[in-house]
C-alpha cells in the first residue's frame, strides 16, 4: 500500500489551496492599478483631443482670416476627421472664445 502512495504523483489539496490564495491576492493587487491606468489614459486622451482640435482652429484661422464656430465647420474644410470630431464631442470639447475648450 504504501509503495502505491509513493509512485502516485500530484498536488495535495493544500498545495492547490495555497496556489490559488497567492493567484488570488495577485489578482487583488493588480486590478485596481490596471482601473487607474485606465482613467488616466482617458484624461490624456481627451487633452490630447484639445490640443489637436485648437492646432485645427489655428490652421483654419491662418488660411481663412476668420474663427471656425464649430467642429463641424472644422470637418467640412477637412481639418478634423469624423472620428476625430465624434472623439471631440464624446470628450465634451468644444469651441468657445476662439478657444477649444473641455
Amino acid at each position: 500500500m504504501k509503495k502505491l502512495r509513493k509512485n502516485k504523483s500530484g498536488f495535495t489539496l493544500i498545495e492547490m489551496t495555497v496556489v490559488l490564495f497567492i493567484i488570488s491576492l495577485l489578482i487583488l493587487i493588480v486590478l485596481p492599478n490596471i482601473a487607474q491606468q485606465r482613467s488616466n489614459a482617458k484624461t490624456i486622451h481627451g487633452n490630447a483631443m484639445v490640443e489637436v482640435v485648437q492646432t485645427q482652429i489655428d490652421l483654419y484661422e491662418n488660411e481663412h482670416q476668420k474663427l471656425p464656430t464649430s467642429l463641424d465647420e472644422l470637418e467640412e474644410g477637412g481639418y478634423l476627421t469624423e472620428k476625430q470630431v465624434s472623439q471631440a464631442e464624446e470628450n465634451h470639447i468644444s469651441i468657445k472664445d476662439n478657444k477649444a475648450v473641455k
